[in-house]
């Protein structure tokens, strides 16, 4: 009778949140199998290779999600703007947007520059440096393609277009696996450059995404009236102080969040190579989780905002909870798949048995925080929708800087739990984040 009610009252926003996500959702897949992939060929080629790239993934994670985090300001604009057909206003927006974007990721840039003349300050192993470096550059010649690539992406999901940066990522995705191939381990003529080579098809995936993206955008004849608003308008400073304001609090989100796992996986590194190299292998395999479940909360975001240009507050309600119910049953599919083919997935990253025994210990952890992850990520992503995004600040803020942090330091050292007590830290951030972005959104979307 439940199910069955659910269903009755659900159903439309069911299938529409499918629909959308479905693509997002092949795109985020299409991403999992490629860092699967990395982190495979890194590994096989050696631990140390693994742990050097745990650190510099890690530590740009906070970056990258910064600068991404940034691009998701415009999803709420342009989707209100969307379905009050203001097409030549979504333009306006995309050129200031994008002026925007690339002034804060070159900010970006220029901070992770100065962490690179202090890696050797962060407590790594000493054997790590010279495989860090050049692959930490190779990241940072990587955050303006991506920050162009994202602004461009969620205008076309805001539009309901999702499938065609879909095709993108897996077209940029397979190129990466297949240059990871040639440069890792020098296949078909080409050197043999280890963690180097990586990160030189990493790059240029970025760039083609880029690339292609901008064809699209500014070739296609679909996207005339787009293309005219974008060309035909000019940089204002209400225009670029609309985005900033709902650009600024939801990148901060996005990097509090990650930073937290950042900073984890730098503690992670003081236990040793061994601890480090385990981190690694299991945030990947948690990816797979973390991944579907922004998929779909990305189309509840873009749902969300459709509904917000019509000031509808209960279909927001009923979109961002029909979203809720979808990701419950994949967390649940998630963490059975962690319990049952978990070994499976850590042999395909190392041979290393003492990697392989680490890594085994973490899998009740690692389920325990999917629910929190899958109720924070989805009210996150339905908060944005609203456009009310300045709580998603201190939210974050608190959750994982302000609880989170000491948590994790107060479980891995103090109480000895080391790498277990860092993965048991995360469900108490991310279950306190759901739990308070569930209130604001309520509050926000309260019948007047």
């Amino acid at each position: 009778m439940l199910m069955s009610g659910l269903l009755r009252k659900y159903k439309d926003n069911y299938v529409s949140i499918i629909r959308l996500g479905l693509p997002i959702l092949i795109g985020q897949l299409g991403m999992i199998i490629v860092g699967f992939a990395d982190n495979i060929m890194v590994g096989q080629y050696s631990t140390e290779a693994l742990a050097s790239a745990s650190f510099v993934n890690n530590i740009f994670n906070v970056a990258i999600l910064g600068c991404i985090g940034f691009t998701y300001g415009l999803t709420p604009l342009v989707g209100a703007l969307f379905t009050q057909k203001r097409y030549d206003t979504i333009g306006a927006i995309m050129r200031n947007g994008l002026l925007l974007n690339i002034i804060f990721s070159i900010l970006i840039l220029g901070i992770m520059a100065i962490l690179y003349f202090n890696v050797d300050k962060m407590g790594q192993p000493e054997e790590l440096l010279p495989l860090i470096r050049p692959y930490y550059l190779l990241f940072l010649a990587g955050i303006i393609p991506i920050s162009v690539f994202n602004v461009f992406a969620q205008w076309a999901y805001a539009i309901n277009r999702t499938k065609m940066p879909m095709w993108i990522i897996l077209v940029a995705n397979i190129t990466n696996v297949v240059g990871n191939y040639m440069l890792i381990y020098g296949a078909w003529g080409c050197p043999e450059l280890g963690l180097t080579g990586a990160g030189i098809s990493t790059l240029f995936s970025r760039i083609l995404s880029m690339g292609c993206i901008l064809i699209v955008f500014f070739g296609l004849k679909e996207y005339r009236k787009y293309r005219e608003g974008f060309t035909q308008s000019q940089i204002t400073r209400r225009l670029l102080g609309q985005i900033n304001r709902t650009s600024w609090p939801v990148s901060l989100q996005m990097a509090f969040e990650t930073g937290a796992f950042s900073l984890s996986a730098i503690m992670a590194g003081w236990l040793g190579k061994i601890p480090l190299a385990s981190f690694q292998v299991m945030l990947i395999v948690g990816t797979l989780g973390f991944c579907i479940y922004y998929s779909f909360a990305a189309s509840v975001s873009v749902l969300v905002s459709n509904a917000a240009g019509l000031s509808d507050n209960a279909k927001i309600r009923r979109i961002s909870f029909s979203g809720f119910h979808i990701l419950l049953l994949i967390a649940t599919i998630s963490s059975l798949v962690f319990i049952l083919f978990g070994e499976i997935l850590i042999k395909a990253f190392t041979d290393d048995q003492a990697v392989i025994i680490t890594s085994l210990t973490l899998i009740f952890p690692l389920v325990l925080y999917q629910y929190g992850d899958a109720t924070q990520i989805n009210f996150a992503n339905a908060l944005r929708g609203t456009s009310n995004v300045m709580p998603m600040l201190w939210i974050a803020f608190v959750s994982y800087i302000i609880v989170g942090l000491p948590s994790t330091y107060l479980l891995a050292f103090p109480l000895g739990l080391g790498l277990y007590g860092i993965f048991l830290s995360f469900s108490i951030s991310l279950f306190l984040a759901a739990t308070l972005f569930i209130y604001f959104f309520l509050r926000t979307t309260r019948q007047k």
